[in-house]
């Protein structure tokens, strides 16, 4: 039986982007066991969507998810990604600051 996943890449790089906004590539890759080719072509991807802010920081990126933007999902109530990392990352009890379209997820690392 192949291995399989509920979770796409781009999902599971996401939240490896919540949980270290400061991650590097190398590690996005090898913790999900990817090159490190398919985890910048996921990044670039949620960058170019919007998900994801990424500023240079030193020689380094730092990434920042807009948790208020809405998961485009067909059939759904197009949650805001902040809500799906906040269930994924086991933080569904936590109250939201509600107060700015961009607030960020408590104790979700870069989601603002």
């Amino acid at each position: 039986m192949e291995n399989w996943s509920f979770l796409t890449n781009h999902a599971r790089v996401l939240l490896c982007i919540a949980r270290d906004p400061g991650v590097r590539l190398r590690e996005i890759a090898v913790s999900l066991g990817l090159t490190e080719r398919s985890a910048y072509g996921i990044v670039t991807d949620l960058t170019a969507a919007g998900y994801v802010i990424k500023e240079k920081d030193g020689r380094r990126n730092r990434y920042q998810i807009q948790a208020h933007l809405p998961l485009l999902e067909p059939g759904s109530r197009e949650p805001a990604v902040g809500e799906v990392l906040a269930v994924l990352l086991g933080h569904s009890g936590e109250q939201h600051d509600d107060r700015a379209p961009g607030s960020a997820v408590p104790e979700a690392g870069g989601v603002a």
